[in-house]
C-alpha cells in the first residue's frame, strides 16, 4: 500500500515517477530505530496526557516495539515503495491495530518527527566515532611511549629543518585527533535538544508534554523556537564540519604514510594486510589503505559543501530541500567510520626503520639552529649569529662535509667565538634533548606530554 499522510486534499494520484523523486524511503529507512523509539515516546505521552485513550496508547507503543522487532529480525522488510520511513512505520501500524494506529500522529507534524530522528542519529553517530576516535588516539599514544628516543627528522616546506623524535611527531597527531574529538562533543551538546512539539512549525494547541518527552527520549534540552526546531539544519552542518576535519587530519596523516613508506625516505613499512599490488610490476608494494582514506576526504568535503549550499537560501520555516540533509549525513558519516577503522589497524601494522631515521638527520645541517643558538649563547645577536651559521653551513657544502666534521681551525676562521664545546652542542641527539621546554621534543618533555594524554583518555572513557 503507498500510504500517504497528506492524501486528503488531492484528488489525483501522484504521478510515478513524481512519488519516486519524492521518496526518501532509500536512504531514510536508516532511521527506523529512531523513528520507532521516537513515536513510542510520543504514544506514551499522548496517553500520559489524555489526548488519545490510554488503552490506545499502550496498544500503539506495543505494536511500535514489535514492528522494531521484526525489522531488527528480518522478519518484516522495509517496503521500498513507502514515501519515507515515518509513513511506511505507521502505515505498517495502522495495518496491525486499525483506526487506533492512526492517532499516533495527534499534534505531531513530520516536520518535528523527522528532525528529532535526524538529532537522535547524529548523536548516535558521535558516540561511535567517538569510540574509534579514541581507538585511534590510544594506539598514537602506545607507540609514541615505545618510541620516545627514536631520532628523526622534523620538516618545513618538505625540506629536513630540524632533529626531532619519532613520538613527539606522533604526538602531534595525538592534539589534532584530540581536538577533533573535542568538537564532537561540543557539536553532541548543540544536537542534544528535544523538538518534538514544535508542530509543522507554529507548535500545537494539543496539551504536549515536552518535558516528559525530553526525559523519556533522554536529550539534555528542549528547543525553545518551533519554527527554528523544524526548519534548520545546523547540527548536520557543524557534524559535517568535524567530520571533515577529521578527515582533513587522516589525509594528512595518509599523505606522510605514503611518502615515508616510499623508497627515497624508508622510514617505515605497512603491513601486506593494508597494502596491494601491481597487475603489472611484480615487486610493486602499494599503500592503498592510506591513498583511499586520502581519497575519500574528497567525498566528505563535498557534502559539506551540499549542505551549506542546500541550506543558504531557505526562508522559515521547513523546505522540502532539507530532505537532501540525510544522504550527505549518512554518507560522511560512514566514510568516517570506515576511514578510522581501517587508519587504526594500518597504523597498528607498522614497521618502523628507526636506524634509517637516524640516518636521514645526518645529511642535511639540521643542526644549524642549534650552531646559530651555541653562538647567541656566547653572546652574539641573533642576527649576527644566522648570519655566521649561514656562511658556515654555505663552506660545509662546499665541503661536503656537515657541521660536527669541520675542525676548530675552519670554525674559527668564520668566527673566533668557536670553542671544542661547539662539537657537543651541536650532536643531533643534545639538538633534541636540549629543547626541553612544554610542547618540546625531548624524552622528558614528550614523556610529560604523554602522562598528561593518558589522563585524557582516562577520563574520557569513564
Amino acid at each position: 500500500m503507498n500510504y500517504k499522510l497528506w492524501g486528503g486534499r488531492f484528488s489525483e494520484q501522484t504521478d510515478k515517477y513524481a512519488h519516486e523523486f519524492n521518496s526518501s524511503i532509500a536512504y531514510d529507512k536508516r532511521l527506523y530505530s529512531h523513528d520507532i523509539k521516537g513515536s513510542i515516546a510520543y504514544a506514551k505521552m499522548l496517553g500520559k496526557q489524555g489526548i488519545i485513550e490510554k488503552n490506545d496508547a499502550d496498544n500503539i507503543a506495543v505494536k511500535l516495539g514489535e514492528i522494531f522487532s521484526d525489522i531488527e529480525n528480518d522478519r518484516l522488510k522495509i517496503n521500498g515503495d513507502a514515501e519515507d520511513i515515518h509513513s511506511f512505520i505507521e502505515s505498517e501500524l495502522v495495518s496491525r491495530i486499525g483506526e487506533a494506529g492512526k492517532r499516533l500522529h495527534t499534534g505531531r507534524s513530520r516536520n518535528e518527527q523527522v528532525s528529532l530522528d535526524m538529532r537522535m542519529y547524529v548523536m548516535d553517530e558521535i558516540d561511535e566515532i567517538h569510540r574509534l576516535l579514541f581507538a585511534l588516539l590510544n594506539s598514537l599514544l602506545e607507540s609514541a611511549k615505545k618510541h620516545l628516543t627514536v631520532i628523526m627528522p622534523g620538516f618545513t616546506h618538505m625540506q629536513k629543518a630540524q632533529p626531532i623524535t619519532l613520538a613527539h611527531h606522533l604526538m602531534a597527531y595525538f592534539q589534532m585527533f584530540r581536538r577533533d574529538s573535542d568538537r564532537l562533543a561540543d557539536c553532541r551538546k548543540r544536537t542534544d535538544y528535544m523538538p518534538l512539539g514544535s508542530g509543522a512549525l507554529a507548535s500545537t494547541s494539543f496539551p504536549i508534554d515536552r518535558e516528559f518527552l525530553k526525559e523519556e527520549l533522554g536529550f539534555a534540552e528542549i528547543t525553545q523556537n518551533s519554527m527554528d526546531a523544524v526548519s534548520d539544519r545546523d547540527f548536520c552542518i557543524e557534524f559535517n564540519s568535524c567530520l571533515s576535519l577529521i578527515m582533513m587530519h587522516l589525509s594528512r596523516f595518509c599523505e606522510e604514510l605514503i611518502l615515508w613508506t616510499s623508497g627515497a625516505f624508508n622510514f617505515m613499512a605497512i603491513s601486506d594486510s593494508y597494502s596491494t599490488g601491481s597487475s603489472i610490476m611484480p615487486q610493486k608494494k602499494n599503500p592503498d589503505m592510506a591513498e583511499l582514506i586520502r581519497g575519500k576526504s574528497g567525498r566528505v568535503f563535498g557534502n559539506l559543501t551540499a549542505l551549506l549550499t542546500m541550506m543558504k537560501g531557505l526562508p522559515l520555516s521547513y523546505n522540502k530541500d532539507m530532505q537532501e540533509d540525510k544522504e550527505a549525513v549518512f554518507d560522511s558519516a560512514d566514510t568516517v567510520k570506515s576511514c578510522l577503522a581501517i587508519f587504526t589497524g594500518m597504523f597498528n601494522s607498522l614497521e618502523y626503520k628507526t636506524e634509517n631515521m637516524l640516518k636521514s638527520c645526518m645529511d642535511a645541517y639540521i643542526n644549524a639552529t642549534d650552531a646559530a643558538d651555541y653562538l647567541v649563547k656566547k653572546g652574539l645577536p641573533f642576527r649576527d649569529a644566522h648570519e655566521i651559521t649561514g656562511k658556515l653551513v654555505l663552506y660545509a657544502i662546499k665541503k661536503n662535509v656537515q657541521l660536527d666534521e669541520l675542525d676548530i681551525e675552519e670554525l674559527r676562521a668564520v668566527s673566533p667565538v668557536f670553542n671544542e664545546d661547539f662539537f657537543e652542542a651541536v650532536s643531533i641527539e643534545k639538538c633534541v634533548e636540549d629543547r626541553n621546554l612544554t610542547g618540546g621534543p625531548s624524552a622528558d618533555a614528550i614523556g610529560l606530554a604523554i602522562q598528561e594524554a593518558q589522563g585524557y583518555l582516562e577520563n574520557g572513557l569513564r
